[in-house]
């Protein structure tokens, strides 16, 4: 079923939006949530806690990309899960080392509170990645938004880690650097 047709469930509140969404995106929806917290049944929790969040949202919400919608709401549900699991566990984590890593640049730009003005940054950020080179566009997408540990996006890239780490370091060094230019940082 296509996504327009799903909407129109959720907008309909049918029921069968929850098990068609299921069909489509609970394969991507479960790695999203595994790749953050390692363990298969949070990780499904955080999946069927996306199914709700999702019922509770369309409407009012209408994403114009449903794909994207359901994986911003399981990466913020796994990321929100993940750190009430560890809280007395500090540091050493991938997920930790990640946040740590990309923090440096959007601390400031987490206090948006304007839906339009998070709209116009996530634009800005998006136009500064399909600037960049796919492969360097792709692996920061994979460490950002997939949580990928380095050691797994060079297997995947078929890199070193320490060549990873160098790309993504230049990558949050330009990101940094166009935001300032945008006006978003000092």
């Amino acid at each position: 079923m296509d996504d327009r047709r799903i909407i129109e469930l959720y907008n309909q509140r049918h029921e069968k939006a929850i098990s068609e969404t299921s069909l489509k995106y609970g394969k991507y929806c479960f790695s999203i949530a595994n790749n953050i917290l390692g363990d298969p049944r949070d990780s499904e929790e955080c999946v069927n806690d996306t199914w709700l969040k999702t019922w509770n949202s369309i409407p009012p919400h209408e994403p114009t990309s449903l794909k994207l919608f359901l994986g911003k709401i399981t990466r913020n549900l796994s990321f929100n899960k993940y750190k009430e699991s560890h809280r007395q566990k500090r540091g050493g984590g991938e997920i930790e080392l990640a946040l740590d890593e990309i923090d440096e640049i959007v601390a400031d730009v987490r206090d948006i509170e304007s839906e339009l003005e998070e709209k116009a940054f996530i634009g800005t950020v998006n136009r500064f990645l399909h600037s960049l080179p796919e492969r360097d566009c792709n692996i920061f997408i994979r460490r950002y938004f997939h949580a990928y540990s380095v050691q797994r996006i060079a297997q995947k890239y078929d890199m070193s880690e320490n060549n990873v780490s160098k790309v993504l370091s230049r990558t949050r060094e330009k990101l940094k650097k166009y935001l300032r230019s945008e006006g978003y940082i000092k």
